[in-house]
C-alpha cells in the first residue's frame, strides 16, 4: 500500500449522520481509500455490500484492509478489538472510546498485532489551529478560556445513545475543544468543575470547568449544550501580543483584532489523509489527553441537577 494505485480497502461501521455528513464525502474524493464494505444496524452504504454486524463484514470481505468506527463510544470497543485481531488497521471517530482504560488496551493490542490504530480528533484538523498553536509558541499567554455553546436539538437530534451512561452528554461537543486547547495550549489539569445534569438525562447538559497549568496559567471551559442562535465554538488567550480569539471551532483566527488566518472546514479529508499515513508508515496516533480531561471532569465535577430536557 505505498501508492494511490494500491488503495487501502476500508470498511465502515455504525452508518448514521456523521458518516453520511463526513465520513462517505471525505472517502468519496480521497484516491488513497477504496470503500468495500459496510456495516450497521439500521443504515446502509449505496453501491457496497452491507452487513448487519462487523464480524459478518470481516467474514465475508477478509480482504479489507482498515475500518473505520463510527458507532456510538459505549459500543466501540468490542468492535475495535474484532478488527483489530483479524490484523486490520482501524480509524476511531471521536470519541475513541467510552473510558481512558479501553482505549489504552486497544493500543496495547495494536501494538501486538502490528496495525495502526488512530484517535481522530477532527477539530484538531480545522484550519486555523495549526497557526494559533504556532501563534501561541511565539508569546507569553496569561489567561486562556474556551467557551463552546450550541443546540443539541439542532446538532443531535433525538439521539437517546448521548444522553445515557457513557454518552459524554455537553462533553461530546466539548470534547472537540479540548482537542484543541490540548494541542495548542501548555499541558493543564483541571481543578474543579461543575456539572449540570438536566433531572431525567445520565449525561450533563453543561458544565463549567477550570484548569491550571503545571506554571499557574489559569483556562476556564463554559459548556453549554441549549445555545440556540448563533453558535459559539471559541478559543480565547490574553497573550503578551495582544488577545487572540480562535473562534468557529477552530476556523478562523483572529491576533489583536486582525483577522490572520480563516479557510473553509476541510476537517474529514485531512482526518483521512492522517489515517492513510500512519498505515502506510505503520504507526499509531492515539493521544488520550482530551478523553483524560472528560473523565477528570466527571471525577472532580459536582453535580448539579436541573430542568428536565425533552427533544
Amino acid at each position: 500500500m505505498s501508492s494511490n494505485s494500491n488503495p487501502i480497502k476500508i470498511g465502515i461501521v455504525g452508518v448514521g449522520k456523521i458518516v453520511r455528513d463526513q465520513h462517505l464525502p471525505a472517502l468519496a474524493k480521497d484516491e488513497n481509500y477504496r470503500l468495500a464494505a459496510a456495516a450497521s444496524r439500521h443504515g446502509k452504504v449505496d453501491g457496497v455490500p452491507n452487513f448487519p454486524t462487523i464480524e459478518a463484514m470481516l467474514d465475508a470481505v477478509p480482504e479489507l484492509h482498515a475500518i473505520s468506527l463510527c458507532m456510538p463510544p459505549q459500543f466501540r470497543y468490542d468492535a475495535a478489538r474484532t478488527a483489530i485481531e483479524a490484523k486490520k488497521h482501524v480509524f476511531l471517530e471521536k470519541p475513541p472510546g467510552a473510558t481512558v482504560s479501553e482505549v489504552e488496551d486497544l493500543k496495547a493490542l495494536a501494538a501486538e498485532n502490528s496495525v495502526s490504530l488512530f484517535a481522530s480528533w477532527h477539530s484538531r484538523y480545522a484550519p486555523a489551529v495549526e497557526a494559533a498553536r504556532t501563534f501561541l509558541g511565539s508569546t507569553r499567554i496569561r489567561s486562556a478560556a474556551i467557551n463552546w455553546k450550541e443546540d443539541v436539538r439542532r446538532w443531535h437530534p433525538n439521539q437517546e445513545w448521548i444522553w445515557q451512561p457513557g454518552g459524554f452528554g455537553v462533553f461530546d461537543p466539548g470534547i472537540n475543544a479540548l482537542s484543541i486547547a490540548t494541542y495548542i495550549l501548555p499541558a493543564m489539569f483541571i481543578s474543579s468543575a461543575v456539572l449540570d445534569f438536566p433531572e431525567n438525562r445520565a449525561a450533563p447538559v453543561a458544565a463549567q470547568v477550570t484548569f491550571r497549568t503545571s506554571s499557574g496559567l489559569p483556562v476556564t471551559m463554559d459548556l453549554d449544550w441549549l445555545q440556540t442562535g448563533p453558535q459559539s465554538w471559541d478559543i480565547l488567550a490574553d497573550t503578551d501580543k495582544g488577545a487572540m480569539v480562535l473562534s468557529g471551532g477552530g476556523s478562523k483566527l483572529i491576533v489583536d483584532g486582525h483577522v490572520v488566518h480563516d479557510e473553509p472546514e476541510a476537517e474529514y479529508p485531512m482526518l483521512y489523509k492522517r489515517f492513510a499515513e500512519i498505515v502506510r508508515a505503520g504507526i499509531s496516533d492515539v493521544d488520550l489527553a482530551p478523553l483524560q480531561h472528560v473523565a477528570d471532569a466527571f471525577m472532580l465535577g459536582k453535580r448539579n441537577v436541573v430542568a428536565a430536557f425533552f427533544d
